[in-house]
Order: structure tokens, then C-alpha cells, then sequence
């Protein structure tokens, strides 16, 4: 019996190759988001993941096709730049809405299902800016760190149940995310010009990244694996990077962040 896989966020970029390669695996792929750009093997539901009203309704509509949910994958996302002090609050409260409680509002829609059926996997994109906070892109690092936490609480709550959640946190991968990224250089002057230094920098490392399928092949392998790791990032340098995050004093780490993105 084939698998059923609901992909949010399957339009562009890494959710796009996720879903591809879903199908191309033997899976049933529903693509999840707002608009539609078809793909072979890959059905579309328009959905908004900060409605959940919209939500309900595209996960409502799987159900009674299919019958079953087994696999979410949350690429829905946005990112948003500029320093704290100068962010307008609904900037930064969209922000958290698309790419924290958007991934929520999906899995809570899903995950009665998952429960009957005693089975399913939850597989959720972050980025390695959970755990190396990138100064002048604070809120979108904090909804990545946040959907970390989220996942590991949640893997315990449903553990029971047959459920598994994973997170694939990315690098820089080269997509459409760079040039829609909503960028704020108010306060440039008084931080001086670090902001646009720290923003360009960042861009010119994402479209020099890796390919989206790359991250996009990561999610499926911890769609399909029974055991993949709780957290995984991309590629050896990442994981390094990660790793060496964890391991030095929070000061020393900082400072070779604030070395990277913020002189």
C-alpha cells in the first residue's frame, strides 16, 4: 500500500523537491500551500498554514481521498531580516505565525489521525540557525530554535502511538527563500551599516549553497527511515558547525559569530 505524504510549502524550493522525490519513491504526495505550480505525481490543495480554517480543510480533504495521513513534511516558511530594536512587531509576529505556529497548526490537524492509525512520522524543516543565531536575522533564528524544541518535546508525547518526528535543520541552500526574504534596513545608520553588511553576506553564502535537493532528499530520507535522527542538518561542515556550537563557551561561540555576521 502506498504511502500518504502531505508536503506543506511544495511550490519552490526545498518542499518542491521533497514532494518530487516523494513521489518518485512510491509515496501519494499532496502539495500544501497557497499557490499552485503542478508537479508530476503531485497533487495540490490550496492552503494557508495561518488560517486554520484552510488547514482543517486541505488535511480533512486527504482523509477522505485517501483515508490516512502517514508522513508531514513542514516546509512552509518565511524569513525576515533587520536589527530587533528597529523590527515592527507584526513583522516578527508574522513571522513566528508562518514558520512556528503555521508548522503547528498542520501537525494538530494531522496528528488525530496519525494517532488512530498508530503510526505516521512528522518531519519538520528548521535550519542550522536554531543553534548558531544569526544577529540581524533574530526572529527568524528564534522560530527555528523554537521548532526544534517543539519537535523533541512533542517526539515524547507521541512516542506512544507509532509516531515519529524528525527535524532536518538546513544550511545555506541556494532558492527562491533569498530573494523573498523581506528585508528591513531601517537603523543602518546607527548600527553602522553592519545590517546590510550582515544580510549580504548571508544571501551571497545562500546562493553560493547547496542545491534545495539536496535538504530536499534529507526530509524524505527522514520521512521514510523508522529510526532517523531526532536532529539532522546538512552536509559535514553543518554538522560540524553544530556540533562545535554545543561544545565551546557560549562567549567564544558568540564571538565568532558576531566575526561572521555582525562587525
Amino acid at each position: 500500500m502506498k504511502k500518504v505524504a502531505i508536503v506543506t510549502g511544495a511550490s519552490g524550493g526545498i518542499g518542491r523537491a521533497a514532494a518530487r522525490i516523494l513521489s518518485e519513491s512510491g509515496c501519494t504526495v499532496y502539495d500544501l500551500s497557497r499557490s499552485e505550480k503542478p508537479q508530476s505525481g503531485v497533487t495540490h490543495i490550496k492552503c494557508d498554514v495561518t488560517d486554520e480554517a484552510s488547514v482543517k480543510a486541505a488535511v480533512d480533504a486527504v482523509i477522505r481521498e485517501q483515508g490516512r495521513i502517514d508522513i508531514l513534511v513542514c516546509c512552509a516558511g518565511m524569513g525576515i531580516s533587520g536589527a530587533v530594536e528597529f523590527t515592527d512587531p507584526e513583522d516578527s509576529y508574522r513571522q513566528m505565525n508562518v514558520n512556528l505556529f503555521g508548522t503547528d497548526r498542520v501537525v494538530r490537524a494531522v496528528l488525530p489521525h496519525m494517532r488512530k492509525q498508530q503510526s505516521g512520522r512528522l518531519v519538520m524543516t528548521s535550519s542550522v540557525a536554531a543553534v548558531t543565531p544569526i544577529p540581524f536575522q533574530t526572529w527568524y533564528s528564534a522560530s527555528k530554535a523554537a521548532i526544534n524544541s517543539y519537535a523533541l518535546a512533542l517526539q515524547n508525547e507521541v512516542r506512544p502511538y507509532g509516531i515519529g518526528v524528525a527535524v532536518v535543520m538546513p544550511g545555506d541552500i541556494k532558492t527562491g527563500f533569498t530573494s523573498a526574504r523581506k528585508k528591513s534596513a531601517v537603523g543602518d545608520k546607527e548600527y553602522g551599516g553592519r545590517i546590510e553588511r550582515s544580510v549580504s553576506r548571508m544571501e551571497k553564502d545562500e546562493q553560493t549553497g547547496l542545491p534545495a535537493e539536496f535538504a530536499g532528499k534529507l526530509l524524505v530520507k527522514a520521512a521514510l527511515s523508522k529510526r532517523a535522527k531526532p536532529l539532522r542538518s546538512t552536509g559535514f561542515v553543518y554538522s560540524f558547525l553544530c556540533v562545535l556550537v554545543k561544545l565551546l563557551p557560549t562567549r567564544l561561540a558568540l564571538w565568532v559569530l558576531y566575526q561572521m555576521y555582525a562587525k
